[in-house]
């Protein structure tokens, strides 16, 4: 390199840096050092060199931001930690149960527990996302997905002003992933709808949904003509980070490596702190210049974060304390019933369509019998209709002042409303069922509908149109009919022709590789969602295993109960159900299986384990996740009948209790030893 070429370099990496400490001022501290004006010249200066040193441009220029071609699809991305969502608290009496089940769990883990410090944060209305940088560089950003993957968005999240390209500093980890909300502020949302509406274009309908669809497009300059911002507060998959004592610590550091977070964020003491801040937010909602609908509350301590743990697809230690709901006044045009997977019969109103809670609602949910009779809710009443954030719009109220003197009440149907059978309210239950069970429409529908879904087998290309054929003409009364599915068959039915034919025989022979959790969840077993999927998954070696349990044994799963332990049960014993898993074996569905001898000579196999403190290598989770596939049963208390206390850092009282009983105490590279035999 010549000296007049290592000139122009030194000039491209003083621009940079100087462009970069200028963004950093300007997005993330709010607190521009140069006017406009001097900041376009160092721009047009840094693209002016670059233009002419082409081979000098590097991928984290402050001119690299829109530098990517548009995309033909999105593709999938895994998440090596999963982003969860959280529990929601709709009022007072919930957070208060939320902080006592978080003080009593923690007294439990020996911790010496009086009151919680809290970090509180806005809940923002918008996307999440989760980056990952390499060496301080930016090399892959992804949606959240349903939580265990997501869509690779990384050319649209380059194209946001505020996102560094490169992180600050001089401590940077090799691999650092960060989780943040994607949100477009509230006058860049007026401002771009003003555009739109003068140019003839569809405006947003929300900021959350101007958000959600500027990530999704295909051209990343359409993206960078959208206003979009973003916070981080939380890290995912990491190496050569040096953990922070407190989540508060995690946020400050985020802000040193260049990356936003939320200025609204704070350190609160117990719950009442936590509802200090509730109405100080709230108070202030309308004036902030983002959406937001609620508070996120987490517990400070790392520590005590992991050894409060998960439940489901949530974690223990964090909650989102919701604003009351957004409420509107609309007219009942009709009430109907509809036939759910499990033939439940629910009835729903259809409204004269009403603008609520940022989205044109024109259905609302009755739940049940016993609430539409309690409620006494009749075509024509003015109702008051709710929806807080995601859940579905319900019929708050009637305002019996203006019913029309015509109005009568509802009648509850005898017969199910799509196929005739009668319908049956079991006892202790809420909801009334269509016997007709596998022979209704509805429910064949819906059971293939399930199936076929993401989290379930992900057969893509099946949708509900499809669906509804296929079962309409007979192509397919339960799932296990998919498989027998042919070209020519397929080729004949509305809007479906040679290639799309051969698409969805190909997701189809696709979906067979499979795992054991989502085909249990795929079977659609009452009261077993993804997370006891899960759970079953890691505690049984074969399926037919599962299938010969007891009530009993089920009953030592996590998070399986009496009720699910009598539906899994239940379920395995009905002919028509056997008969159906063994003829959707028989068409090629598999998935790694561990088998029973591995699991039988596992050194792990039998012994009662407890883990105390911070692993190193893996979560808490996933080391109970591992040993529970090895045949270990997991505990979380220290007793005479405990074989091994696994110690990783800052462990609670555990540690000491088992060397007072004789316990063998590994530290995690004994661990490690032993799952990985």
């Amino acid at each position: 390199m010549g000296t007049s070429a290592v000139a122009v370099h030194k000039r491209l990496i003083e621009l940079r840096e100087t462009i970069g400490q200028y963004d950093f001022a300007y997005f993330v501290l709010d607190d521009p050092i140069v006017p406009d004006a001097e900041y376009d010249r160092l721009i047009r200066q840094l693209r002016d060199l670059e233009a002419g040193h082409p081979e000098l441009v590097t991928a984290d220029s402050p001119t690299q931001r829109v530098g990517s071609k548009p995309i033909s699809k999105f593709s999938e991305v895994r998440h090596r930690v999963p982003m969860l969502s959280l529990d929601n608290a709709l009022n007072e009496d919930e957070l208060l149960e939320f902080d006592r089940r978080v003080r009593e769990r923690l007294k439990a883990s020996d911790m010496d527990v009086q009151e919680i410090e809290y970090v509180a944060e806005p809940k923002l209305d918008g996307t999440a996302v989760s980056l990952r940088y390499e060496n301080g560089q930016l090399v892959l950003a992804a949606t959240r997905g349903d939580g265990r993957s997501g869509e690779d968005v990384t050319h649209n999240v380059r194209t946001i002003p505020a996102v560094p390209l490169r992180l600050r500093g001089t401590a940077i980890p090799p691999v650092l992933e960060v989780r943040g909300e994607v949100f477009m502020p509230i006058a860049g949302f007026l401002a771009y709808n003003q555009r739109a509406s003068e140019t003839g274009e569809k405006p947003f309908v929300n900021p959350r949904n101007a958000a959600a669809g500027s990530l999704r497009q295909l051209d990343p300059t359409l993206a960078a003509q959208r206003p979009l911002d973003v916070f981080f507060y939380a890290v995912g998959d990491h190496e050569g980070w040096e953990q922070p004592r407190t989540h508060s610590d995690v946020l400050e550091r985020l802000r040193e490596l260049g990356l936003k977070t939320c200025p609204e964020w704070k350190k609160v003491d117990g719950i009442l702190g936590c509802l200090a801040y509730y109405a100080s937010i709230g108070s202030k909602r309308d004036d902030l210049p983002y959406e937001i609908d609620g508070v996120v509350y987490k517990v400070n301590d790392l520590v005590w974060q992991t050894a409060l743990g998960f439940v489901s697809r949530a974690p223990r230690w964090a909650i989102a304390h919701k604003f009351p709901a957004q409420e509107e006044l609309t007219v009942v045009r009709s009430i109907e019933f509809q036939v759910g997977r499990t033939g439940a019969i629910t009835p729903v109103a259809r409204l004269e369509p009403i603008f609520v809670g940022g989205v044109t609602v024109s259905n609302a949910t009755l739940h049940n019998i016993d609430e539409l009779t309690r409620k006494d809710v009749r075509v024509g009443d003015t109702v008051i209709v709710r929806r807080a954030g995601d859940v579905i719009p319900e019929v708050v109220k009637v305002v019996k002042e203006w019913r029309p003197a015509k109005a009568r009440p509802v009648r509850f149907p005898k017969r199910c409303p799509v196929c005739k059978s009668e319908i049956v309210r079991v006892e202790g239950e809420a909801v009334s069922r269509c016997i007709g069970g596998l022979f209704c429409p509805a429910q064949r529908k819906e059971a293939i509908r399930h199936f076929s879904s993401r989290p379930a087998m992900d057969i893509e290309g099946l949708g509900s149109k499809l669906i509804d054929q296929l079962v309409e003409q007979q192509l397919a009364d339960h799932p296990a009919d998919l498989y027998l599915l042919t070209a020519d068959q397929l080729e004949k039915l509305e809007r479906m022709g040679s290639k799309s034919a051969k698409n969805l025989l190909e997701a189809l022979e696709k979906s067979k590789a499979t795992t054991f959790s989502r085909f249990l969840y795929a079977l659609g077993i009452r009261e077993v969602g993804e997370a006891t999927a899960l759970a079953l998954a890691n505690n049984f070696a074969t399926l037919d295993q599962l299938m010969a349990a007891t009530e009993e044994r089920l009953q030592l799963v996590p998070d399986v109960g009496p009720i699910v332990a009598s539906r899994i049960r239940a379920f395995f014993r009905e002919s028509h159900n056997l008969e159906v898993i063994h003829q959707l074996l028989a068409s090629g569905i598999d998935w790694p299986v561990k088998t029973l001898d591995k699991v039988v000579d596992s050194p792990m196999a039998g012994k009662t384990i407890v883990l105390t403190g911070t692993l190193s290598s893996m979560t808490r989770n996933q080391a109970k996740a591992r040993l529970i596939s090895l045949g270990a049963n997991v505990t979380n208390s220290v007793s005479k009948t405990t074989d091994i206390v696994v110690v990783g850092k800052n462990p609670g009282s555990k540690s000491t209790k088992a060397a007072a009983l004789g316990v063998t105490i590994w530290k995690e590279q004994d661990l490690l030893k032993a799952v990985d035999s």
